[in-house]
Parts: C-alpha cells; sequence; structure tokens
C-alpha cells in the first residue's frame, strides 16, 4: 500500500518543510490540488458535497500544483508528487505540456499527472474556453499532452487543436503517468481507457467498491486488464489498520490523507503540530 500526503488548502510557506517532512517520514508522494480563482457567486454545484456548496472561502490560499511540485520537489530527493487533480478544461494542452515535461526534468520524473475536466462553468469562460462540448476537448487534450511528451517531432490535427511538427526538449526520460478523476461512468471510461490509474475525490467505502469493480470490467472491455492500475482514494469512512487493510482488500493502492486532520488539526493550525501529525501517523499506520 502506497500512503499519499494531501496538502489542499495549506499555507504556501508551509509546503517545502511538509514535503520534507513527509519523505522524511516514508510517504510515497505528496497529492496536489488546483483551483484558480474563487467566484464570488457560482453557478453551478460543487459535486462532491452534499449541498453543492464549496469547502474553502475567498481566502482559502491554493498554488498551481505544478509550481507546487517543482519548489517541493527542489528540497526532496525521493518523495513523489501528483496533481489530483488539474482540470484540463480551461487550460491549453500545448502550454500544459511544456509545463509538465518541466516538472517531470525537474523533479527527475518524480511526477504525475493527475487530470479532471473542471466542475465551474466560469473556470473555462473566463479563461476563454468554451464550457460546450469540454468532455470531448479533454479527451482531445490528453491525447496531445502525451503525444508531445513522448519526444520527438509530432503533430496534430484533431477537431479541437491543430498543429504542425513540433518539438519539445527535454522529453521526459520515462512516461509521465496520468491518473484520471471523476466519479462519473464517462469519467470511469476514461479513466479506463487511456489512464495509468483512476484518483477519486471524497467517496464512502461503499461507493468505492462500486467504482473499482466497474473499473475492472471497463478495463476489460478496453483490453487492459492485465496492465498496472493505481487506484487513488479518500475515502471517508475508513481509517485505522483495520479500516486501511479493508481498502487495500477492496483495490486500493494508494490512501491519500492528511494526518493532523485525525489530530484535530485545522488547515491553518501549527506548521509542528503538523510535522508530529505526519509521524504519529508514519509510526502506526505505514
Amino acid at each position: 500500500m502506497k500512503y499519499t500526503v494531501g496538502i489542499a488548502m495549506t499555507p504556501l510557506n508551509e509546503l517545502t518543510t511538509l514535503a520534507r517532512t513527509a519523505e522524511e517520514c516514508g510517504f510515497t508522494s505528496i497529492a496536489l490540488p488546483d483551483s484558480l480563482f474563487y467566484m464570488e457567486t457560482q453557478s453551478a454545484d460543487y459535486p462532491y458535497t452534499p449541498d453543492g456548496s464549496r469547502m474553502w472561502t475567498a481566502d482559502t490560499p491554493w498554488v498551481d500544483p505544478l509550481i507546487a511540485a517543482a519548489a517541493m520537489g527542489a528540497v526532496t530527493t525521493r518523495i513523489e508528487f501528483y496533481t489530483q487533480v488539474l482540470k484540463l478544461g480551461s487550460r491549453n494542452p500545448v502550454l500544459l505540456a511544456r509545463q509538465v515535461g518541466s516538472v517531470a526534468a525537474m523533479t527527475g520524473d518524480r511526477f504525475g499527472f493527475g487530470v479532471g475536466i473542471g466542475w465551474a462553468p466560469e473556470e473555462f469562460e473566463w479563461c476563454g474556453v468554451p464550457y460546450a462540448k469540454r468532455g470531448k476537448r479533454v479527451d482531445e487534450m490528453i491525447d496531445v499532452i502525451k503525444l508531445i511528451l513522448g519526444g520527438g517531432m509530432v503533430e496534430h490535427h484533431g477537431e479541437f487543436y491543430d498543429f504542425d511538427k513540433l518539438q519539445m526538449s527535454p522529453a521526459p526520460a520515462k512516461p509521465v503517468p496520468f491518473y484520471v478523476g471523476g466519479h462519473t461512468d464517462v469519467a470511469l471510461r476514461r479513466a479506463a481507457r487511456v489512464g495509468d490509474g483512476w484518483t477519486s475525490a471524497m467517496i464512502t467505502f461503499d461507493d468505492l467498491v462500486g467504482v473499482i469493480a466497474r473499473l475492472r470490467e471497463l478495463r476489460a472491455e478496453y483490453g487492459k486488464a492485465d496492465e498496472p492500475f493505481e487506484i487513488q482514494t479518500v475515502c471517508i469512512d475508513r481509517f485505522g489498520k483495520d479500516g486501511y487493510a479493508e481498502l487495500e482488500e477492496a483495490g486500493v493502492t494508494d490512501i491519500i490523507t492528511v494526518p493532523w486532520v485525525f489530530d484535530g488539526i485545522g488547515f491553518d493550525g501549527p506548521l509542528e503540530a503538523k510535522q508530529e501529525s505526519m509521524r504519529k501517523f508514519a509510526e502506526n499506520f505505514m
């Protein structure tokens, strides 16, 4: 079992210290969240809370996850990083390929690319991208980014993106893994078809078991049942040694946790207390 530290809503000046501590404790990776901005009025429900409200405010700290990965990679040597998840829909795939390739190079290929579409129409429209056809456009974006990161001179002529031969160097020394987020059947199909893994938002154990079963069906349908596939999970009702063993038995390969939350320490709590929580978690469960 892998254990990953989630750092959503953490003050930015703590990130490099927490990365070093996580590495010292033996965590496998750090999950990097993504939020572009806080709109005063949201036109769509946030899909991962019961009432559709956001769990953060206009003053909650966020950092661009690719910049965070580069910064934390500079002060560590082993621990890995992955976006969980970066919202592709409002971005440009050619520019993203440059950024992802740069982070892979600067971290010594310790970077995984967790991707999703994005839930807020404002993030699309205010970044100059239409909300309509977002799923089809993201599918093509994934193809474009993988093509460019594969190295060499490449070209692409698709429905949404079109370019003649280009090359970005250096290409990653090994393929950047793609982890696909989303709980809908369309998202699960995307994960099974093009992903090296699936990554969850907050989910109950019973729902998770159903998702894993569906992913297995879909991967068999796409002829990928025997290929390695990560299941990265934020499970909200299974904890401790027995709970983590149950998750592993269900097929989870990577538990995403925020250790200090179990000790009643808020996101803006003392840095030293968060470090101690990571040490306790590692000693008790890893």
